[in-house]
């Protein structure tokens, strides 16, 4: 694997440089988008060359354009219209929030082209997916679950996808889509161009690099694991029976900025987020036991801030591309490490500075530790004094608080935790059959 690093890029560089078709360079102007991030100047060059891309960039850093651009050119030089039930490039996410999100970005960067986008996901009507792929598409953004659904009712064929990429690709280990992988990877076409992207590089991934990609460009902006270099992080020592109290005080400073707080549970969430609002803030919340439709209000309502304060489970840790917000707290430490830089990039983006703050029990030592080791650096201490850990003391059951709910999110059923290993795959289009299990979208 051919590695590029941060200090290798161009940074005086801009999209025409990069090589991509004037028509293109026009709509992101339109768009106000002159300026490509490190992660594009370093992936598109060589994402347009026909290389296989491993990209690993924190979120927040344009990873969307990084894949999508070179895909959008080609497809329109080649001038080529997707045959009925077919889509000429693939993008699987493993939440519906980042798949919405990245088709959105691509219905805005392919305006006044011939090119369609289609997102399937979990939660919405498969019947007006199942219309909306019947005449082909040129881009389709999936969950794998639900695509794996749309497979097994014959209303997409994939032999014709000549593009693959695997966004937030850590995340669908630890999220157990290891399992559909395995059954989508041997319908793609043979010969096509893979891209996968990640901001964290946990050692399955080089199996999973090994598996999909062939000789594959690596490059990356900021080591796998550390958070963006503006968010100010802390963290209070805190009883878990004082965390709400302390919660309060800490939003109440800043009412008129956008918060994003998150728990460990769909039940816990819940219930704090009527604890806010009964206190006065504009509050909402996502997890998974809301409807579609539930999740996309109240997101919407926090774009636009109508709400200040989110409260989310892990199903809002990827995907959420709102600029404004300022705040994030982590009510729960996350029982996956990698899992605390996802949600603190959920600020400081496009530049603008932020702050991440942590309130950790005695219990939750443990999950800091990791986190602190993670990241190779320790976060400042802005109340009370760490907490010893006790003999024998262990994580916390992931996704259990003392209700003993499961979290949001949730995993494929039968998978394993973290995902279990990649192993069982094909070189890249080598298989002909496909197991008719289900996966989680």
């Amino acid at each position: 694997m051919w590695a590029i690093g941060p200090e290798e890029r161009c940074p005086e560089m801009d999209f025409d440089m990069l090589g991509l078709a004037p028509r293109l360079i026009n709509v992101l102007k339109e768009q106000g988008i002159t300026d490509p991030t490190p992660i594009q100047q370093q992936a598109i060059p060589h994402a347009m060359n026909g290389r296989d891309v491993m990209g690993l960039a924190q979120t927040g850093t344009g990873k969307t354009a990084a894949f999508g651009l070179p895909m959008i050119h080609a497809l329109m030089k080649a001038g080529v219209k997707p045959n009925a039930k077919t889509a000429r490039g693939l993008i699987l996410a493993p939440t519906r929030e980042l798949a919405k999100q990245i088709a959105d970005n691509l219905t805005n960067y392919t305006k006044g082209t011939h090119l369609k986008v289609a997102l399937v996901v979990g939660g919405a009507g498969i019947v007006a997916q199942t219309k909306r792929l019947a005449g082909g598409v040129d881009l389709l953004v999936a969950t794998p679950g639900r695509l794996i659904d749309l497979l097994d009712r014959r209303a997409i064929r994939l032999e014709e996808t000549i593009y693959l990429v695997l966004d937030e690709a850590d995340q669908m280990l630890d999220m157990g889509f290891i399992h559909a992988l395995r059954q989508i990877a041997p319908l793609l076409a043979k010969d096509r161009q893979t891209m996968m992207f990640s901001a964290t590089m946990p050692k399955l991934m080089n199996e999973l690099a090994d598996t999909y990609l062939d000789k594959p460009v690596r490059v990356q902006v900021n080591p796998p694991g550390q958070a963006a270099t503006k968010i100010n992080q802390s963290v209070h020592f805190v009883a878990q029976a004082a965390k709400m109290d302390l919660l309060v005080d800490l939003l109440d400073k800043h009412r008129d900025e956008l918060a994003l707080v998150f728990g460990r549970t769909k039940h816990g969430c819940e219930k704090m987020y009527k604890h806010l609002e009964k206190k006065g803030f504009a509050a909402a919340s996502i997890h998974g036991n809301k409807s579609q439709g539930q999740r996309d209000r109240a997101l919407e309502a926090f774009k636009q801030g109508k709400v200040r304060v989110l409260v989310a489970t892990d199903v809002a840790a990827r995907g959420l591309d709102i600029p404004a917000v300022r705040h994030v707290y982590n009510y729960d430490l996350p029982n996956v490490a990698e899992n605390y830089v996802h949600r603190i990039g959920r600020t400081a983006r496009a530049g603008a500075d932020g702050s991440a703050v942590a309130l950790v029990a005695p219990d939750e030592m443990i999950e800091l530790q990791d986190i602190e080791r993670a990241m190779k650096e320790e976060i400042p201490v802005a109340s009370g004094r760490r907490w010893e850990v006790q003999p024998g003391q262990k994580k916390r059951p992931n996704g259990r608080t003392g209700g003993g709910r499961r979290s949001g999110g949730g995993r494929p059923q039968g998978a394993k935790p973290g995902g279990g290993k990649p192993g069982g795959f094909k070189r890249r289009g080598s298989g002909k059959g496909r197991g008719r299990g289900k996966a989680a979208s």
